[in-house]
């Protein structure tokens, strides 16, 4: 009875590309979709985007017009597919879609909700964080790839098994 998401070709997409995901997850959250809106990166500024993302989070580059034009939705998810290439898409389970919002991914459906939710925190913190100071610079390389590596590395062991 229920017509399926319009965005179910960005989906579909994404799946073909990566097949360790298990779930897409797209929203309008405020802060992620204005990091969006505004064309910028969220830089990796502390520990809890490190636990979650080994680098920045991406923003796409723009559709054209004629990729709007045509096949939009599906065209939202190869410029997605194009901005992760050479990339493990569950080491970065998320991206800002430019002038659009935040799609985020994981292993199952559970996983990937809350990676949509730890995106629009880390949104949060980094616009909170770039506001008392602007020149703020990313975390250190050493200190990122422990918080990452504890969590997702071979021989992680932070967090309940």
């Amino acid at each position: 009875q229920l017509r399926p998401s319009s965005d179910t070709p960005t989906h579909l997409a994404l799946y073909r590309a990566f097949p360790q995901l298990g779930g897409v997850v797209h929203t309008h959250s405020t802060h992620a979709t204005s990091w969006a809106q505004a064309g910028e990166a969220i830089p990796v500024l502390g520990t809890t985007h490190a636990d979650y993302f080994s680098g920045d989070i991406p923003c796409t580059r723009g559709l054209t017009a004629e990729e709007v034009a045509r096949e939009y939705e599906l065209n939202t998810g190869r410029v997605i597919i194009e901005t992760l290439k050479g990339r493990e898409p569950l080491h970065i389970p998320g991206i800002l879609a430019y002038q659009h919002g935040p799609f985020s991914w994981g292993r199952t459906p559970d996983e990937a909700v809350h990676n949509a939710v730890v995106l629009e925190a880390v949104a949060k913190m980094a616009w909170i964080s770039r506001d008392i100071n602007p020149g703020l610079r990313r975390i250190d390389d050493y200190l990122l790839e422990k918080h990452f590596s504890r969590k997702h590395g071979a021989g992680a062991y932070y967090g309940q098994r």
